[in-house]
């Protein structure tokens, strides 16, 4: 017999026999793995380093049926059930402990209509399968910033990123999803077939279903667009601000333009005694040609005495991957956020006392300006309901070693609670740490109620828990 529990305690103990995983391992055209087994440990290995869990069973789909065979089987059992998309999800839901984990990783195909402009993605793609895969016709979906995220949980919370300004979140531009519910039953999602999931789906994470296929509407983007990085000292940080907190404001969608507080890595433009220095950032985007991108985006430049800056026309693909290595797998990470709508003088203070006390060279703060066509939609369009947000701020505390755990939280909180007076009160989900529960309401908005409707009518009994959980309960 094998023990499966859960995190909750609502299933701990619960028998397994091994019979019942034999049965179901002979039913999948793909691959069920057990603690022992080849590849058990690499699939339930995430991206932050401060989850570690091990799950008594982990099925890695072929297909959507395979899919719909472990969902039964965790209902009927009666056990805890996780999904990995990319597991990129800083909380860690993508995996458990002692329960049934089911792992998109072989499950990462991307097929593109370019006369129809759409884009079919499976559940275990990441960003930069889609990027690949569009990006040979010139198109894009609105995804994020790293190209190791997994498209399935980014979409599911919203999704932001360069694009977002232009062409607005990845919600926004879905247009249907195959669905197996907590029934086991196969189904497909848009505006017009079960719209009520579908509402919930774009925004409300995985608390309803598992998702097998998006289905995207792409843009024209590159496949060259211009892009880059111009560092200034933290002594320039106040006046760059304010002047950046007033260039923004009649900045074209077709340019973005975010915030980084950190030490400066080893950048070869950047001259050597600047490097471990506490700098500023701005990583600047425009979606065309260098002339007209650099013409937009030459004021940056002007923001004080930069020490360094690299701008150019390039790959879209590469750009996506250009934080890759500032965000690899394998450190630890603990995040906070909020949402802003401006950028006042006494924020602006905050954070530059803050970058003064960064816990590691690793951690940083950003601001993420999506601030555009996503704000135009309604509130009631979708469950994402951070339709005034024009700023994003990610408290990125991240680390190697155990050690710096307790220094690099407590920096984490209190960033937090500094910044709090000046922030709109509601938080990206997808940013969310496994320790706030109380912030979840805050997360989900004025859709909550609604969102309580739709999971009693789909998962009444609560059987996709790992996630920022809405209780059928309410």
């Amino acid at each position: 017999m094998a023990t499966v529990g859960t995190d909750t305690g609502k299933q701990s103990g619960r028998k397994v026999s091994v019979g019942d995983v034999d049965t179901l391992q002979k039913s999948l055209k793909g691959k069920l793995l057990r603690p022992g087994d080849q590849g058990y440990d690499t699939a339930r290995t995430i991206w932050n380093a401060m989850i570690d869990r091990q799950p008594a069973i982990i099925v890695q789909p072929m297909d959507a049926g395979d899919v719909q065979k472990a969902v039964n089987f965790a209902r009927e059992q009666n056990i805890l059930v996780a999904i990995k998309g990319g597991g990129h999800n800083i909380a860690g839901n993508a995996v458990c402990d002692d329960g049934l984990m089911i792992d998109f990783s072989l499950m990462r195909g991307v097929r593109v209509d370019p006369a129809a402009k759409v884009a079919h993605v499976e559940a275990g793609a990441l960003l930069s399968d889609v990027d690949h895969a569009t990006q040979a016709h010139g198109l894009a979906v609105p995804l994020g910033i790293n190209s190791t995220t997994g498209v399935a949980g980014l979409t599911l919370g919203g999704g932001f990123g360069w694009l977002t300004r232009q062409h607005g979140l990845s919600i926004d531009n879905l247009r249907a999803m195959d669905v197996v519910t907590a029934d086991g039953k196969m189904v497909t999602c848009n505006s017009s077939q079960h719209e009520d999931l579908f509402w919930a789906l774009c925004g409300g994470g995985g608390n309803f279903g598992v998702v097998t296929r998006f289905e995207f509407t792409l843009h024209p983007v590159g496949p060259m667009i211009t892009a880059g990085l111009v560092v200034y000292p933290l002594s320039e940080a106040a006046g760059a601000l304010k002047q950046y907190n007033e260039y923004v404001k009649t900045l074209p969608f077709e340019s973005n333009v975010w915030v980084v507080l950190r030490k400066a890595p080893p950048l070869p433009f950047l001259p050597v005694e600047a490097h471990g220095t506490d700098v500023l950032v701005f990583p600047v985007f425009y979606n065309g040609k260098k002339q007209a991108g650099m013409k937009q985006l030459e004021p940056v430049r002007h923001f004080g005495k930069a020490i360094g800056e690299f701008v150019d026309e390039m790959p879209y693909e590469d750009w996506q991957k250009m934080f890759d290595g500032l965000l690899g797998p394998g450190a630890r990470n603990y995040w906070k956020s909020h949402n802003f709508g401006e950028l006042s003088d006494k924020f602006i203070q905050t954070v530059i006392g803050a970058t003064l006390a960064l816990p590691s060279d690793e951690s940083d703060l950003f601001l993420g300006f999506i601030q555009g066509v996503s704000n135009k939609k309604p509130k009631s369009s979708s469950a994402y309901p951070h339709r005034d947000c024009g700023w994003a701020m990610n408290v990125h505390g991240r680390w190697m070693t155990p050690q710096q755990d307790e220094k690099g939280i407590a920096w984490a909180r209190d960033v937090y609670r500094d910044t709090a007076p000046f922030a709109l009160g509601g938080v990206y989900v997808n940013f969310l740490t496994s320790d706030e529960k109380d912030r979840i309401r805050e997360a989900y908005g004025e859709g909550w109620d609604r969102l309580v409707e739709v999971k009693r009518k789909y998962d009444p009994t609560n059987l996709f828990c790992m996630n920022q959980n809405i209780n059928p309960k309410g």
